[in-house]
């Protein structure tokens, strides 16, 4: 009974959204990118958009990602928006992070890249433009994947704290106190592949067409480079998301190492309370604030 209420609901919301969706105009980008979009169907086998143009896709978008946040240290009016304020990033740190990065990329998840084919041709799944899904239908998959993947990467990053285990694998991911965007995916092959596995999770239940795939990608790397920034950057679109964890939550995870275990959202912390050291912090922040306003006045 209550499985038919949400099927109804979701239905209802699907249709407002789309009879929404009839009065908006029309997007100026649509017919540029469906010609785009046939001219490579037309120019390239179906192999080559799925092996290299996955890549394409995820390396551009991860330093187009991480551009901003690389600019952001030569400005001194940003500083202000760093969270830790008094380590900044270092050109070291930085070349050390891209090594690693370049060979996680293409030694690591290459491989795995190349797997999208056999995927994509295994589950039947589309790549003509007649069947691309709305942009809200998107939207609503990859709110779909992301949950998915948060759940999974809480349970497991949480387990790669282990006191056992920590020093093997996950450690390398915490060599750097401070986080800046591009060490986002700076980590050990193994971790790679154990929370890269929830990025699967979540295209095998929700995967109904190409473009998805490069969408959620997008998605997800939009997210985790937001995380690991290092800057909480007001008027952040991605704080409209409900239950947003943000730049603050998982830089908080670096300076502590215990606690805020999530990728995306807040309430695996909150349900299993492992968000309590970050709470009382934010608790002694607000207090010390309320105190210099005090003096100062």
């Amino acid at each position: 009974m209550a499985v038919n209420e949400s099927i109804d609901i979701l239905n209802s919301a699907y249709l407002a959204v789309e009879y929404i969706d009839s009065f908006l105009p029309d997007n100026p980008l649509q017919q540029p990118f469906k010609n785009a979009w046939n001219y490579m169907l037309d120019n390239y086998t179906t192999f080559q958009i799925a092996t290299w143009g996955s890549l394409i896709v995820h390396e551009l978008s991860y330093f187009l990602l991480c551009l901003p946040g690389f600019i952001f240290q030569f400005i001194p009016y940003m500083r202000k928006y760093k969270i830790q304020q008094d380590k900044p990033e270092t050109w070291e740190k930085q070349w050390k992070c891209l090594k690693t990065l370049l060979f996680n990329h293409f030694c690591v998840q290459l491989p795995l890249i190349c797997g999208t084919y056999y995927f994509i041709e295994y589950f039947s799944i589309p790549y003509d433009w007649e069947r691309m899904p709305r942009w809200y239908v998107l939207l609503a998959r990859c709110f779909g994947c992301a949950v998915i993947e948060d759940a999974w990467h809480y349970f497991l990053h949480r387990l790669l704290h282990h006191k056992r285990i920590y020093k093997y694998i996950h450690k390398v991911h915490h060599e750097f106190i401070t986080p800046f965007g591009m060490q986002a995916e700076y980590a050990h092959p193994l971790e790679t592949l154990i929370l890269g596995a929830g990025f699967f999770i979540g295209i095998i239940v929700f995967c109904n067409h190409m473009i998805f795939l490069w969408a959620w990608v997008i998605c997800r790397l939009m997210e985790t480079i937001d995380v690991h920034s290092g800057y909480d950057i007001p008027l952040n679109p991605l704080h409209l998301v409900p239950f947003y964890a943000g730049a603050r939550f998982h830089d908080f995870h670096h300076m502590n190492f215990i606690g805020n275990y999530a990728s995306t959202f807040t309430w695996w912390d909150r349900i299993f309370g492992t968000d309590y050291q970050y709470v009382s912090y934010q608790e002694k922040e607000k207090n010390q604030e309320l105190l210099t306003e005090k003096k100062s006045n």
